[in-house]
């Protein structure tokens, strides 16, 4: 079947774009997201109006996504997480993590934009991409350091034994 793309869709094509894809993927996933149109030859004259709208839209959005990713390469993000001897986090520090402190310094950046292949697990100074648009990406850095320990800042105080008199009065 022939569909006619209303928007980006991964793996296979961009918005404008006349595609032919399996009946079942088009009936099931793209039209009823409104992912797509059929391309019957009504829609295909609506083809041309679509794409010089999109064009004028993509120039805008582009525009709005490099002026942000100016804005976000002198960003740097600090987590805390508590570490192992060889440096290892006990946890991770993810693209949720990574979008939330992003969200706190005032930019609202999806968790699916920012590429991690995998999670931060390890104590140090990292490099990560957040794509805004298709040839447009920025560059955060993500420091994460370990949380100290009792045993790092020292012997731990330890509470003095209370009397059984002055507990009682």
């Amino acid at each position: 079947m022939e569909v006619i793309l209303k928007d980006d869709v991964v793996n296979l094509g961009h918005r404008g774009d006349l595609v032919k894809v399996a009946d079942g993927y088009a009936r099931n996933f793209l039209l009823p997201r409104k992912l797509a149109l059929q391309a019957t030859s009504a829609n295909k004259a609506v083809v041309e109006q679509m794409k010089n709208a999109a064009a004028r839209r993509s120039a805008t959005e582009k525009a709005l996504a490099e002026a942000l990713a100016v804005k976000l390469e002198p960003v740097v993000l600090d987590f805390t997480r508590k570490s192992g001897e060889a440096g290892h986090l006990f946890g991770s520090v993810t693209s949720a993590d990574i979008a939330a402190a992003l969200d706190a310094k005032g930019f609202e950046i999806d968790r699916r934009k920012i590429q991690l292949p995998e999670p931060i697990k390890t104590v140090g100074d990292h490099t990560v991409t957040i794509k805004l648009y298709r040839e447009v990406a920025a560059h955060v850095k993500v420091n994460v350091l370990a949380e100290a320990t009792e045993e790092a800042v020292g012997e731990a105080p330890v509470a003095e034994p209370v009397a059984e008199a002055e507990v009682a009065e």
